[in-house]
């Protein structure tokens, strides 16, 4: 062993023993610390679900069957196979049966037809409406001090019916294919 590996805990030379025996002879320190949290935290995660199962059952004590279940559990959950090659290959051959759809003739990049892409209007802007400002009780001598040929306040000048906010869609493939023409 190392120089370094008389004050290493047992579990840290188990760690460096499997890396060496998987023919992983180049690593930093830190893969050493992080396999032990992995393992730490794997183990902790275990043994509390295998508490739940012994008090779920009854049990004063966690026994191998609670592990066991725990582990089975982790396991279906945690880690799939992915589907034999036959299938994968039956699921391909499916799917490319079905032609891509043709692409839009024009200048620039090719486009799928409209009906298969994104660029529709997708979204639409609720625009609220100015509210007119309330009038304000002025007093007598303020108002005849204003000028008469001065331009009205703004708040005078828009006035829009209060019914709903307005709401206007952006078509982006529009605009898109407008300037993709010029």
């Amino acid at each position: 062993m190392a120089d370094g590996d008389e004050d290493m805990p047992r579990d840290a030379k188990i760690v460096k023993t499997l890396l060496k025996s998987m023919g992983v002879d180049e690593y930093e320190p830190r893969v050493v610390h992080q396999f032990l949290e992995l393992w730490y935290r794997y183990v902790v995660d275990v043994l509390t679900d295998a508490q739940v199962y012994s008090e779920h059952a009854g049990k004063a004590a966690i026994d191998c069957d609670d592990v066991k279940l725990a582990i089975q559990s982790k396991v279906n959950f945690s880690f799939s196979q992915p589907p034999p090659r036959e299938v994968l290959l039956e699921l391909a051959r499916n799917r490319n049966k079905i032609p891509l759809p043709r692409s839009i003739a024009g200048p620039g990049i090719p486009l799928p037809p409209e009906q298969d892409t994104l660029i529709s209007p997708n979204y639409q802007l609720a625009i609220p409406r100015k509210r007119p400002a309330q009038p304000v009780e002025e007093m007598e001598e303020d108002e005849e001090s204003v000028d008469p040929n001065s331009n009205p306040p703004q708040e005078q000048k828009t006035e829009l019916p209060q019914d709903a906010p307005q709401r206007v869609s952006f078509p982006l493939g529009a605009k898109r294919l407008r300037q993709s023409s010029q």
